[in-house]
This record gives C-alpha cells, sequence and structure tokens, in this order.
C-alpha cells in the first residue's frame, strides 16, 4: 500500500485516504473539505491523526496509512498500513458496543464509554494492509 503523498485525498467510491507513516517530521494539511466537512490530518512516523470540523476522528501510534476510510451508520470501515503493530482508535457512538473484526475475522465485541472512543491493535508490517472494521451491535 503506498503512502499518501499529499496526506489526504478522496478516493473513487466516495471514501477518504490519508496519513503517511514514512515522514520523520510532521507534517499537516488543514481545511479538505469532504461531504460538507473540513477535515485536518496531521501525520509522521510516530502518529497519525484525523480530526472531522476540529472533532476527533482517528488515532494511530505509531503512525499509519488509512485507505478507503469510511464512517458509517453503524460503524467504520477502513484499510490501514504501516511498517511496525499500532494502536488505533476511532470515535464512535457514546456508550455503545461493537463487534470489531480485523481481515474479516472477529476478534470480539468492544464498548465505548462516554468519550466514544474504539481502540484496536494491529499487527502491521512494511508492505502488508490490514482491514479493520467495527459494526454497532443491535
Amino acid at each position: 500500500m503506498p503512502v499518501i503523498d499529499e496526506l489526504i485525498r478522496t478516493e473513487d467510491d466516495g471514501s477518504i485516504s490519508f496519513g503517511n507513516y514514512k515522514l520523520a517530521q510532521k507534517a499537516k494539511k488543514s481545511d479538505f473539505e469532504y461531504q460538507g466537512d473540513l477535515y485536518k490530518v496531521k501525520t509522521c512516523r510516530e502518529i497519525t491523526k484525523l480530526e472531522r470540523n476540529d472533532m476527533f476522528v482517528y488515532e494511530s501510534v505509531p503512525g499509519t496509512t488509512a485507505e478507503h476510510f469510511k464512517a458509517l451508520d453503524d460503524g467504520v470501515e477502513f484499510t490501514a498500513c504501516g511498517d511496525q503493530d499500532a494502536q488505533i482508535t476511532v470515535q464512535m457512538e457514546n456508550d455503545s458496543e461493537y463487534e470489531v473484526y480485523v481481515n474479516g475475522a472477529a476478534v470480539g465485541s468492544m464498548r465505548t464509554n462516554m468519550s466514544g472512543k474504539l481502540s484496536v491493535s494491529v499487527e502491521l508490517e512494511e508492505g502488508a494492509e490490514v482491514k479493520v472494521s467495527a459494526v454497532r451491535r443491535a
């Protein structure tokens, strides 16, 4: 999976891709318009962070590239790439339960707290991508 040289872009399928985990120094792009909202990405080897209208959306430590990121009515899905294992946190609904999948395999049910943050650890290595999705349980 290539890094995103422009830091953030819209894909043909209507999703967004962002992040460049190969940068030694932090880079950012602000005021990226997507579906009527303004996005800001900050990325480098240590961290990748995405905000929508100045509100938290995504963070990975260390930095990653996220492709085809889609926030859905009942969850989120994206493909992550990096050169080392990462902790990824995404903003979801407050106090809700989600089934989390990595590469199509269920890794467990997770409940968000009052802040709505959901964290998942993924095993990453250079040249490989990992599909992550979280679906709200009824």
